[in-house]
């Protein structure tokens, strides 16, 4: 039986920092934090269709609600729910950074063999972070071990490490990919109730750029039906806030996540809904849930060939590197050779 870590009856109050990263909404569940001490924080990963080996999560279930969240039935493993829990039971791994400095230090850790992701699963840059700051401690130890990292994150609280990630940078390898996969707040607030709003995600990767930091876009997920034909403004946008690089990532509905996603759609989007799960079907080769958490189908089919090929005409257009997965290519410091997007 799984046993759930220490519950924090009083949690740190995010809003009491200097740092806030504002909601435009407050949440409808109530907030439960759970603390918990690990053995590990790099987690490995060896699918094939993801882009990056090594990841750190310093948190488990995520405040920003997306109902599209491929994690949320890692919650299950906890005894939790994939739904409401999986927004609003947080676990915080209070000793991540310092189980990190110790696999850095191991004699077995190469120490340049891979690029780092934050977060692989959950947002790292989500509103707990404001108290726990387990994000930026971790980067912290990265730094110190001149080691290349990834982020991605919807959460403008990014913009507190600015000065770090551009260090980081200089020193090792660091980039950052922020998560912008509408063009409009209004739809963005129904699919991503409790994320930074469209606007203030393109605001952070002009502050991002203009500290130094190498900013890319992701645009993900591509919901077909809801905001594939947005992909042109959105990539516009993106690389008028500075943003060098995009990639694009389908829609994946593995387990339960499927059922979450598909009532919040009928719910905010009715009339749209039937349009968006078609579609879905035929990208998907007739599929729409996996009963499987990770796995992974890639898109087919001429919608999706379509949708593809215009979002690569768009990023060449615009001068961005582009690819379908974050951390094809590792982070780089300044000077190093670019690597090939597209290997043969």
């Amino acid at each position: 039986m799984t046993t759930l870590p220490r519950r924090v009856s009083n949690p740190p109050n995010p809003w009491t920092s200097a740092y806030v990263e504002w909601l435009e909404e407050p949440p409808a569940v109530a907030l439960e934090v759970y603390e918990e001490e690990g053995k590990s924080t790099v987690a490995t990963n060896d699918s094939p269709d993801v882009g990056f080996d090594h990841s750190v999560n310093p948190y488990r279930g995520c405040q920003h609600a997306c109902a599209y969240c491929y994690a949320r039935p890692t919650h299950q493993y906890l005894e939790l729910g994939a739904g409401t829990d999986f927004d609003s039971k947080i676990v915080v791994k209070v000793n991540a950074p310092e189980c990190l400095r110790r696999e850095l230090a191991a004699p077995r850790w190469s120490r340049g063999r891979a690029t780092i992701a934050f977060s692989g699963v959950t947002d790292c840059y989500q509103p707990l972070e404001a108290s726990y700051e387990l994000t930026r401690r971790c980067l912290e130890v990265c730094d110190e071990f001149r080691h290349p990292v990834a982020v991605i994150t919807k959460g403008a609280l990014v913009r507190r490490d600015a000065e770090l990630l551009a260090r980081m940078h200089r020193r090792g390898g660091a980039q950052v990919s922020i998560s912008i996969p509408f063009a409009s707040d209004e739809d963005a607030r129904k699919i991503e109730p409790l994320a930074s709003s469209i606007s203030t995600r393109f605001e952070t990767v002009r502050r991002l750029v203009e500290a130094g930091v190498p900013v890319g876009l992701a645009l993900a997920p591509l919901i077909p039906g809801l905001n594939d034909s947005q992909v042109p403004e959105i990539l516009e946008r993106a690389r008028e806030a500075g943003a060098r690089s995009a990639f694009l990532v389908l829609l994946r509905l593995p387990a339960e996540v499927g059922p979450v996603f598909e009532e919040r759609l009928r719910a905010c989007f009715p009339e749209r809904a039937a349009k968006v799960l078609s579609a879905m079907r035929d990208m998907r080769a007739g599929a729409l849930y996996r009963s499987q958490f990770g796995t992974r189908m890639r898109g087919e089919g001429p919608r999706w060939d379509a949708v593809l090929q215009l979002f690569r005409l768009q990023c060449r257009r615009l001068g961005l590197e582009h690819d379908a997965r974050f951390g094809a290519g590792r982070a780089r410091a300044p000077g190093e050779q670019q690597l090939d997007l597209f290997p043969r």
